[in-house]
């Protein structure tokens, strides 16, 4: 049997060789942990426009995400929620069918709360929660989401 790190290694430059850029890594037969950033195969980057701030995102390849990225470009109003993340809801549920049962998020995660059909961008550091779906990551303007209150947001695909 071929170890995990030979097979991460061929598929990686299979999928160099079709155009795709990805990097792929294995963890020790039994220690499987979450993917990483480093991980995604294929990601999209995304504009979330606030007044004059900007705010970047980076999303996976998931049903989910790809839900989300065809109902682009959006306007949408985010509320703060708890003090701990900004939510909104997308005009049409996402799919969930390929997501995991649920996910730990971090600060500047990305997600959809599948229950309720709503975006949640974490600025701030949360435990594990059911049926949250992780989307991607924010990797730049974290700051902007901080702030009190509501606020409203282009949401477009990056140039």
């Amino acid at each position: 049997m071929r170890s995990p790190r030979i097979i991460a290694r061929m598929v990686s430059a299979c999928l160099m060789l079709a155009g795709h850029s990805a990097v792929v890594t294995a963890a020790a037969p039994g220690t499987e942990s979450a993917p990483s950033q480093e991980a995604a195969m294929n990601t999209t980057d995304i504009v979330m426009e606030i007044g004059d701030h900007t705010v970047t995102a980076r999303l996976e390849d998931s049903s989910a995400a790809r839900d989300f990225l065809a109902q682009l470009p959006l306007t949408m109003e985010f509320e703060d929620y708890h003090g701990i993340e900004k939510i909104s809801y997308p005009p049409e549920k996402l799919a969930t069918d390929d997501a995991p049962a649920g996910f730990d998020p971090q600060k500047g995660s990305f997600t959809y709360f599948a229950p309720w059909g709503n975006l949640a961008i974490f600025y701030r550091d949360f435990g594990y929660s059911r049926s949250l779906v992780n989307l991607g990551m924010v990797t730049s303007g974290l700051e902007h989401l901080s702030q009190a209150g509501s606020f409203t947001a282009t949401i477009r695909l990056a140039k």
